[in-house]
């Protein structure tokens, strides 16, 4: 089995296009912490992320938006995770120079 088909690399697509939602909010979420932070995480965070992935949009962009929280411990954490994420990364975008 090549490198390009090992179970690693189908399920890396399959969170990749489960986690790109058509809502550019989400999108924005999403997507880099899928690229930056998910390699780095333990596997019950990993399982976590794939769990939210599943989610209605509805939701997601309510927890996302800190609208609300997820009632689930493993699911809130993720999202945290990925809200703190997307706050720091913001900082380091709008840094001055």
């Amino acid at each position: 089995m090549s490198e390009h088909s090992s179970p690693e690399t189908a399920q890396r697509k399959r969170l990749y296009w489960h986690s790109r939602r058509g809502m550019w909010e989400l999108d924005l979420l999403l997507i880099p912490f899928l690229e930056h932070r998910y390699d780095g995480l333990d596997e019950d965070d990993q399982a976590a992320f794939r769990t939210l992935i599943d989610e209605e949009d509805q939701d997601l962009f309510a927890w996302l938006m800190r609208r609300e929280w997820p009632e689930a411990p493993d699911i809130r954490r993720i999202v945290k995770m990925i809200v703190e994420y997307a706050e720091d990364a913001d900082n380091v975008v709008h840094r001055p120079v």
